[in-house]
């Protein structure tokens, strides 16, 4: 399906020593640092912006973020949230060449809320970065504009309900005497 609107980001990874007891394990662990507009000057290729102590953050330049026509409902979730906000998907590339222990790379950013818990469902590697207010107005525009909410049938109480055997016959309660 072709996405009806989409705007590209530049996707911020970091890799941060690891602190507490995970250190034995573990030296270091990326962790999604932000999402912010694209610009042309950043070109295509992700590129180490912070080699140091403290961080090595790699920015990841032209990932799209799209929308479809029958994402509506995951997008209105997003924005009635507490806090609207981009999700990331991202999986470790495993090339030394690049980045000492492998790099870890943005594949979907998003901003439905049902895209991202159908990854969480799926075990993928997923975090979130509060999305500016240009962005949401920009997704609140598209909701306001192909999203209709479902119309809440109301449900019959089950005491209305005619009782049926397991086999679908309709069945009678009797009250033996005492």
């Amino acid at each position: 399906m072709k996405p009806l609107q989409s705007i590209e980001v530049a996707v911020l990874m970091a890799r941060r020593p690891t602190q507490g007891p995970n250190a034995k394990w573990q030296s270091h662990a990326w962790h999604l640092q932000d999402v912010v507009a694209h610009e042309a000057a950043m070109g295509t290729e992700p590129q180490c912006i912070q080699d140091d102590a403290q961080a090595q953050v790699w920015l990841h330049p032209a990932q799209p973020v799209e929308l479809f026509k029958d994402g509506g409902e995951g997008y209105h979730l997003n924005l009635t949230a507490p806090e609207p906000c981009f999700w990331v998907l991202w999986r470790m590339e495993d090339e030394p060449s690049i980045a000492s222990e492998g790099l870890a790379r943005p594949e979907i950013v998003t901003l439905s809320y049902h895209d991202a818990g159908r990854w969480l469902d799926a075990q993928e590697r997923v975090d979130q970065v509060p999305a500016p207010r240009e962005v949401l107005e920009w997704l609140a525009e598209f909701t306001a504009q192909h999203y209709t909410p479902e119309v809440k049938r109301r449900k019959r109480p089950e005491s209305f309900r005619s009782l049926q055997d397991r086999f679908g016959n309709p069945a009678s309660v009797s009250v033996g005497k005492k």
